[in-house]
């Protein structure tokens, strides 16, 4: 696998921002994040939801290890689908500390909500994923929501393999929606021109497949975030949408992008701006790592970053 540090990027950037995932008060967050020099790998979980420790990922970047895990240690390419689909169901499903919080996942649902629970927090595709592999279905991902784990999932099969029929399996191997799949598909096209060198990714994308009927929606939503490229991006980010779903979390992280000057400046941006912080940082983490390189990532962040070492491990530094 080439190009790890891409990688490495999206997972550095979900641990940074995680201890403030899910925080919509805008009120709230700025109380966390008052007269604090660092504001990345806060030591207490501020998530109103669950808590992990600091230095952990959230689900979305756990998605990515697990086939970050399967691609290291499966030897057939024809088996990567299969194996990763039994990693989901081991470090997700029955058994794992992800399965017994969702008892009180769906209490949460019933009863106001006093406090986060401990331990980390399942998605609504990953759990659909989990059944449908249990049902033994032939497309495993799941229809309910538009979130950013099929993307999460294709990131370092991208770096192993970009055939966009086999990545769009692997999207849909957790995320079964056209607008799941479109969307995952546009963020590693993305990625791919900022790894080739591109001096304006995003712009590039919109002239090569603005015209293209499958990008067409991503390609306009694009643009209506280049419009916008001067207003305050706390403020681009509530119009598009806080919260982890599409075109939202894409619109919010492209405005991160071509606002920010680097890596570091723009995860803070994704930051401060609240809500599904996380699902954003993947994506823009990412592509800050293709465009600026490994330097780019901040060292005393990638320290912080417990998986990072086993990435660090696989790359040829």
């Amino acid at each position: 696998m080439d190009n790890l540090h891409i990688l490495l990027g999206a997972t550095v950037a979900d641990a940074a921002t995680r201890p403030l995932h899910w925080v919509y008060d805008p009120k709230k967050l700025r109380n966390y994040i008052k007269g604090k020099k660092e504001i990345v790998f806060l030591k207490k979980s501020r998530s109103p939801f669950y808590s992990i420790k600091t230095g952990k990922v959230s689900g979305y970047n756990d998605v990515g290890l697990v086939m970050f895990k399967t691609l290291i240690s499966t030897k057939k390419k024809l088996d990567v689908l299969k194996n990763f689909k039994k990693n989901v169901v081991q470090n997700f499903g029955p058994g794992s500390a992800y399965w017994k919080n969702l008892k009180l996942r769906k209490k949460y649902k019933k009863i106001k909500w006093k406090g986060p629970m401990n331990g980390p927090w399942i998605h609504q595709n990953i759990l659909e994923t989990i059944q449908n592999i249990k049902s033994k279905k032939s497309i495993t991902g799941g229809k309910k929501v538009n979130e950013s784990d099929g993307y999460c999932a294709a990131l370092p099969y991208f770096l192993y393999n970009n055939s966009e029929t086999d990545l769009k399996r692997v999207i849909k191997s957790v995320a079964n929606s056209k607008v799941n799949e479109t969307y995952a598909l546009a963020k590693l096209k993305i990625i791919e021109l900022a790894m080739k060198g591109e001096k304006s990714p995003i712009n590039t994308f919109v002239k090569k497949f603005g015209r293209n009927r499958y990008f067409k929606d991503v390609a306009t939503n694009i643009k209506k975030v280049l419009r916008l490229k001067k207003h305050n991006h706390t403020k681009v980010v509530k119009k598009f949408g806080k919260a982890c779903s599409y075109p939202g979390t894409f619109m919010g992280s492209i405005h991160a992008m071509i606002t920010a000057n680097n890596y570091k400046s723009a995860i803070i941006k994704t930051i401060k701006a609240g809500g599904c912080n996380c699902s954003r940082a993947n994506f823009v983490g990412a592509y800050f790592a293709a465009s600026k390189g490994m330097k780019s990532i901040p060292k005393n962040w990638i320290k912080k970053t417990k998986p990072a070492k086993k990435i660090l491990n696989y790359m040829a530094i």
